[in-house]
C-alpha cells in the first residue's frame, strides 16, 4: 500500500506569453493537492515539486528530467501547448513515467505514458464547426500560432469546411508571442469571411482579438453579430484581460463557470473558498484539479504510484467531477467529454447556446468520422436555418 510522500512533478508555465492558462492549471492542481492531502482517506499525501518553464521550450526537458531522475518523480502533470508536451514525451517514456495532459489538443497522437484529459479534435473543433457552419456562413477565415496546434486545428478545420461545399478564403501564422496583427486585419476585410477561426495562443490572440474589435468601431462586418471569432481554446481564465474585445467570442469547452449542476455548483464555491470570490473558474482550473483526483484514486486503488498500476486501477475508476461522470477509455488513454458551445456576453461570462446530449467517446484520429456526413449534416441544417430565416 502506498504511504508516505508521494512526490508529483508540476510543469505549467506562470510567466510567459500563456501565464494566465499555466496560473489556472497550477491553481486546479493546487487545490486538488490539497484536498487530497488533507483527507484522512488518502494514506500518502503528495510532494508537490513545482517548476515554471516562462513559456521557453528549452526548459521543459530539463525540468521534466529533473523531475524523474533526480526527485522520484513517476507522474508529471502539465504542459499547455502541444510543442511542450511532444518535447518532454521522450524522456516521459525512457523513464516510464505518466504524463497527464489536460488541455484541449490537436489529436493525431495517443501515446501510451500520456494520459489525456482534455478535448480532442471530434469533442472541439468539429461540434464547432457543426454549430457554426449551418449559422454564420462557409467562407472561413484561419489563423493561429505557428506551431502544431495551429497548423493541424485549420488542417481539420479546412477539411470541414471542404465537406460542407464551403471555402477557407484566408489562412494566416503569427510567431508564437507576436502582437503583429494589422496585416492578418487587413486581410480579413478584404476577404470578407463569414467568421474566423482563432487558434491564436496568449498574448498574440489577446492583440488579435482587440484590433479586432477595434475595426468594428469603422466596419460593421467586424461586428461579432456580423463575424464573429470562435475558438476552440479560449476560455474565462483570459477574459479579464481581453476585456470587452472578448464579448461576442464563439468558443467551445468541455466546461464554463455558468454550467448549474450540481457537481459545477459545488466546485465553484470551493473555488471561491480557496481564491476568493472574484477568481474566475475554467476548463483549464477544473480539469487540472481532476487530473490529481484521479491519479490520488487510482493511487488509492492499487496501492501504488507506478506507471502500470496506477493506468490498470485508472481504467477501471468512474469519478463524479465537474465534468460530469469522468472515465478514461484503456483503449486511447483519453476521456470521454460532453463538448459545450459558448458565446461571451456583456458581463464577460461565457452563455451556452448548444451542447452534445451526453459525452463523446474521443477519437483522436477521426478513424471513426465521416466527412460527408458531416457536411450532409451541416447542409440539411442550413436549408433548416433558411427555412427559419425565412
Amino acid at each position: 500500500m502506498a504511504s508516505g510522500e508521494i512526490p508529483l512533478g508540476i510543469l505549467y508555465s506562470v510567466t510567459g506569453t500563456y501565464s494566465l492558462i499555466g496560473q489556472a492549471c497550477l491553481d486546479g492542481v493546487r487545490l486538488g493537492l490539497e484536498e487530497v492531502n488533507r483527507d484522512p482517506r488518502y494514506p500518502f499525501s503528495f510532494r508537490p515539486e513545482i517548476e515554471d518553464p516562462g513559456a521557453n521550450i528549452d526548459h521543459y526537458l530539463a525540468f521534466s528530467e529533473a523531475m524523474l531522475r533526480e526527485r522520484g518523480c513517476r507522474h508529471i502533470i502539465g504542459t499547455i501547448t502541444s510543442i511542450g508536451r511532444k518535447e518532454i514525451i521522450p524522456i516521459i517514456e525512457k523513464y516510464d513515467a505518466l504524463l497527464w495532459y489536460m488541455c484541449p489538443y490537436e489529436g493525431f497522437e495517443c501515446c501510451e505514458n500520456v494520459i489525456y484529459t482534455g478535448a480532442c479534435p471530434n469533442q472541439h473543433i468539429v461540434p464547432l464547426f457543426r454549430y457554426l457552419l449551418p449559422r454564420y456562413g462557409k467562407r472561413v477565415y484561419l489563423v493561429g500560432s505557428n506551431y502544431i496546434w495551429g497548423w493541424e486545428t485549420n488542417r481539420t478545420a479546412r477539411e470541414l469546411v471542404q465537406a460542407s461545399g464551403g471555402e477557407v478564403v484566408g489562412e494566416r501564422y503569427l510567431a508564437f508571442a507576436s502582437q503583429d496583427v494589422a496585416r492578418l486585419i487587413e486581410d480579413i476585410r478584404e476577404q470578407r469571411a463569414d467568421f474566423v477561426l482563432n487558434n491564436l495562443v496568449g498574448t498574440s490572440s489577446y492583440a488579435f482579438l482587440s484590433a479586432c474589435h477595434e475595426a468594428a468601431r469603422s466596419d460593421p462586418s467586424f461586428a461579432p453579430e456580423s463575424r464573429p471569432v470562435v475558438s476552440c481554446n479560449l476560455t474565462e481564465a483570459e477574459l479579464d484581460s481581453i476585456g470587452p474585445a472578448a464579448t461576442g467570442l464563439i468558443s467551445t469547452a468541455i466546461y464554463f463557470d455558468s454550467l448549474e449542476s450540481p457537481e459545477s455548483l459545488a466546485f465553484r464555491r470551493r473555488v471561491e473558498a480557496r481564491f476568493g470570490a472574484a477568481r474566475r473558474n475554467s476548463v483549464y482550473l477544473v480539469n487540472a484539479y481532476i487530473a490529481v483526483k484521479l491519479l490520488a484514486e487510482a493511487i488509492l486503488a492499487c496501492g501504488s504510484d507506478e506507471s502500470e498500476a496506477v493506468k490498470k486501477a485508472l481504467f477501471e475508476l468512474v469519478l463524479e467531477t465537474p465534468l460530469g461522470t469522468t472515465r478514461i477509455d484503456s483503449a486511447t488513454n483519453h476521456a470521454a467529454l460532453r463538448p459545450y458551445i459558448g458565446r461571451v456576453a456583456a458581463d464577460s461570462s461565457f452563455k451556452v447556446v448548444e451542447a452534445t446530449p451526453q459525452p463523446i467517446a474521443a477519437d483522436p484520429y477521426l478513424v471513426d468520422f465521416d466527412a460527408r456526413d458531416f457536411g450532409a449534416e451541416v447542409n440539411r441544417r442550413s436549408a433548416m436555418q433558411l427555412r427559419v430565416v425565412k
